[in-house]
């Protein structure tokens, strides 16, 4: 079971992956912008992973900016990316060591999956059947 900071400035695809987290059995901190998640950072006890899309709003790598913060304030923060649109070289080496991306769209599966595979990270309850 992880904590995990959802950021995504579309509220329907901000809700449906907080739910998919949720499901799995972690427990979720949920932010539109850049400037709610990093208050978000500061308020929480402990947040295991960012789960950030790419861009936010009008800014196509505001999700490259805040991970770099939140990994300032937050050293040993796992980041997973998230987007929809293609990314180039540029963006792939300005991501944060040790991050991953996941393609929009995903499944509560693939996100599972992606929590693990990269981060360790296993599910605290299986999805309802």
């Amino acid at each position: 079971m992880a904590v995990v900071l959802v950021v995504e400035d579309e509220e329907q695809v901000r809700v449906l992956a907080e739910s998919y987290l949720q499901e799995h059995g972690h427990q979720t901190v949920s932010a539109a912008t850049v400037d709610e998640a990093l208050a978000a950072l500061g308020v929480t006890a402990h947040i295991d992973v960012l789960f950030t899309d790419l861009g936010l709003k009008d800014d196509l790598q505001a999700g490259l900016s805040l991970a770099k913060e939140a990994t300032k304030r937050q050293p040993g923060l796992k980041v997973l990316y998230t987007t929809g649109q293609g990314i180039t070289d540029g963006m792939k080496a300005m991501m944060v060591e040790g991050s991953a991306l996941l393609p929009k769209p995903y499944t509560v599966d693939q996100l599972q999956t992606s929590l693990a595979e990269h981060f360790g990270i296993e599910a605290a309850s299986q999805k309802p059947s």
